[in-house]
C-alpha cells in the first residue's frame, strides 16, 4: 500500500502537472472506484471545475476545486494516478483504468487500480482546517503538522499494544504504514513487539527522530517501489527508497548493522521485519 512518502510524491506530481487545468469530461468505468457517491454525482461535481491546489492528509490526496469542494483520492492497496499529456486520446489505456478525468487542453488524469480497493469522491463538507469531515478522525500528519512528542508520549502511555501497532494507528499519526514503521523501529533500535506503554522518554525521542528521518529520506527518494511495481509516480516512474531498506522485505538477509539474519513475524495483522540482535 502506498504510504505517506509515496502519496506525497504523487501530490507533488499533481501540483506540477495537473493543478490549474479545467475538467472537460469524466469517464467512469469502475463503479467500485466511486462507491461512496456514484459515477453520476462524481461527474457532475467535477466537469467544468478548475483544479486549484493539491494537498495531502496522511495517505489521502486532496485536490481542491474552484468551487471550494475537494476531490479526495485514496490509492489504498494498488491504486495509481497517471497523467497523460495531450493528446491523451491517442495514448493506450492501461488495464484496470477505472476513471479518466479529461482536461480542456486534451490531457488526462487516469485512476488505475488492479485490486479496486481505492476510491475517489468529491465533498464540500470540510472542517475549519479545510480537511474533509470524512477524514476528521485522522491523527496529525508528520510532514504537514509535525510530530508532537508530548502528545505521542501521552497516547503511548495509555495503549496496551505494541510499538508497531501504535505506529500503524492512523488516529495516532496519519500516513505511517507497515514499511516505514519497520524502518523507523530499526533505526530506533526498538523491536516491533515492544509494548508502547513501556517506552522510556529517551526511547520515544529516538523513535520520533528515526521516523522523521526515514520519512524525509523516503520523500526525497520519491518513495519505495516494491517488486510488484504497484507504486509509481504520476508519470509512471518508480521510486528509489527500496534500494536502502534496512529490514522491510529482507527476511533472511544479513542485517546492515550486525550481519545477523533479518526476522519476519506476524504482528498487528501485518508482517513485521526486524533484527533480533540490534533491536531490543
Amino acid at each position: 500500500m502506498p504510504e505517506l512518502p509515496e502519496v506525497e510524491t504523487v501530490r507533488r506530481g499533481l501540483s506540477r502537472y495537473v493543478v490549474g487545468r479545467t475538467v472537460a469530461a469524466v469517464e467512469v468505468t469502475g463503479a467500485r472506484s466511486v462507491r461512496r457517491q456514484g459515477a453520476a454525482e462524481l461527474v457532475a461535481r467535477l466537469v467544468g471545475r478548475r483544479l486549484e491546489a493539491a494537498d495531502r492528509r496522511g495517505k489521502y490526496l486532496l485536490v481542491r476545486l474552484d468551487d471550494g469542494a475537494v476531490l479526495v483520492v485514496h490509492l489504498r492497496m494498488s491504486g495509481q494516478l497517471r497523467f497523460v499529456a495531450a493528446p491523451a486520446s491517442v495514448a493506450p489505456v492501461a488495464p484496470h483504468t477505472h476513471v479518466r478525468i479529461g482536461f480542456a487542453d486534451g490531457s488526462e488524469l487516469r485512476f488505475v487500480d488492479q485490486r479496486t480497493f481505492g476510491e475517489l469522491f468529491v465533498t464540500g463538507d470540510l472542517d475549519g482546517r479545510g480537511v474533509p469531515v470524512a477524514l476528521a478522525a485522522l491523527g496529525p500528519d508528520p510532514l504537514v503538522d509535525g510530530i508532537d512528542r508530548a502528545r505521542l508520549a501521552a497516547l503511548a502511555a495509555r495503549r496496551r499494544t505494541s510499538c508497531k501497532a501504535f505506529l500503524l494507528d492512523q488516529h495516532v499519526l496519519a500516513g505511517v504504514g507497515n514499511l516505514y514503521a519497520d524502518e523507523a523501529l530499526f533505526r530506533a533500535r526498538l523491536r516491533p513487539a515492544r509494548p508502547a506503554a513501556l517506552l522510556r522518554p529517551g526511547q520515544l525521542a529516538r523513535l520520533v527522530a528515526s521516523l522523521e528521518q526515514v520519512l524525509a529520506e523516503a520523500v526525497a527518494a520519491r518513495g519505495s517501489t516494491l517488486r510488484d511495481a504497484r507504486y509509481v509516480d504520476l508519470m509512471g516512474k518508480a521510486g528509489a527508497f527500496q534500494e536502502v531498506h534496512a529490514v522491510y522485505g529482507r527476511e533472511g538477509a544479513p542485517c546492515v548493522r550486525c550481519g545477523r539474519p533479518i526476522h519476519r513475524v506476524r504482528l498487528a495483522g501485518r508482517s513485521s521485519h526486524f533484527c533480533a540482535t540490534c533491536q531490543r
